[in-house]
């Protein structure tokens, strides 16, 4: 293990150290790799949780408290869970390991040019993503965290969280042991989106292949996924990359960010009618898609933003690429794309709305 890294950049994670960060880090290495723009951070690896685990004097102790509690003993297991989170909590991290951190995060914050940037801290559980399971939503996300100090603190929490009372009876359910699943944090500057949205390498309303079709609202897209707000809608054409249909809705208003919250704000009539993008960021959302696509060899959805805190052409951030499932369903398509902007909304807003700050983004 002493070869092992403890910290990886997104846009150095190779294959050779997904084992190390689990999906989520690993898949936004891949996504960084091949050149899509995603919102740049780093993986704080299984390495320094085992190591720390390793030396706590604890762990022990921890494992047979679990292994001693029933799932059906609902109050044990609160009890058993709440105290493995303090004892992970008081892990040391060793000293030279935070010193590594520390200087990651500062050269994340030189290359965005903000002071103490605020940053997502996610956990990254090995298991995460499994053919056989998939551990999304079991462990805790925090946002909006701001300093070294609290982006160490944080990684301990995500760590803690492989122990809340749904993640222990998560395992159980699918027959991991407790310590079959080692814990891995990606550090991620925070998306300030102008505006936000999501795109399809077809259209989702015939499943034709030959455009890319993008709905997009101003900031968050809170709006839209509350049937508030009707989002715009184009159509760009896959070779040429023109744009064939643009439909521009009245948008009164926008969920923003002012300061750490995230508010709905009223728009005035001049912005209400105009269009969320303009032409070249439409189409660099639509070549982001294409090269998903390309990457991913299916067509894809796309979750992504326009970075107020970045320069024009190269604003246009990638959130996450999945298949594409809305034409499988194209009896409930209209659903299906407001349950896609809901994953946009659970990771830009829901959690920012409610629990600002460094709280956890369940």
């Amino acid at each position: 293990m002493c070869d092992q890294p403890h910290v990886i950049t997104f846009d150095t994670l190779t294959e050779e150290f997904k084992p190390l960060v689990g999906g989520k880090c690993g898949s936004l290495g891949t996504m960084s790799q091949v050149g899509l723009p995603v919102p740049p951070g780093f993986a704080v690896t299984t390495r320094v949780y085992a190591d720390a685990r390793k030396h706590s004097g604890t762990y022990q102790e921890l494992t047979e408290q679990l292994r001693a509690v029933t799932v059906g003993d609902t109050d044990g297991l609160t009890v058993a869970a709440a105290r493995a989170r303090e004892m992970v909590k008081a892990w040391e991290i060793p000293a030279e390991i935070e010193d590594e951190i520390r200087a990651t995060y500062q050269a994340l914050c030189d290359y965005c040019g903000v002071p103490d940037l605020p940053v997502a801290v996610r956990s990254s559980a090995t298991a995460e993503d499994t053919p056989d399971a998939s551990f999304a939503g079991e462990h805790d996300t925090y946002l909006w965290v701001r300093g070294a100090d609290s982006v160490l603190e944080h990684v301990k929490a995500c760590w803690a969280s492989l122990f809340t009372d749904r993640a222990i009876a998560y395992r159980t359910e699918f027959g991991y042991d407790h310590t079959d699943v080692d814990m891995a944090v990606a550090v991620q500057k925070m998306v300030r989106p102008r505006s936000a949205g999501v795109a399809f390498t077809l259209d989702p309303t015939n499943g034709d292949r030959s455009g890319i079709c993008i709905d997009s609202a101003w900031g968050f897209g809170e709006g839209v996924v509350s049937g508030e707000v009707t989002p715009d809608n184009f159509l760009v054409d896959k070779v040429m990359y023109q744009i064939g249909r643009r439909v521009i809705s009245p948008k009164t208003h926008a969920y923003q960010l002012q300061g750490d919250r995230v508010v709905k704000l009223e728009l005035d009539a001049g912005l209400a009618e105009t269009p969320s993008l303009t032409d070249d960021e439409i189409v660099a959302i639509a070549r982001l898609a294409r090269s998903a696509e390309k990457h991913y060899g299916c067509p894809q959805d796309i979750e992504w933003a326009v970075d107020d805190d970045l320069p024009a052409g190269e604003d246009v951030v990638l959130l996450q690429a999945r298949p594409e499932t809305v034409w499988s369903k194209k009896s409930t398509a209209v659903n299906a794309t407001q349950d896609l902007m809901s994953s946009i909304v659970s990771t830009l807003v829901n959690p920012l709305y409610s629990r600002s700050g460094g709280s956890p983004a369940s």
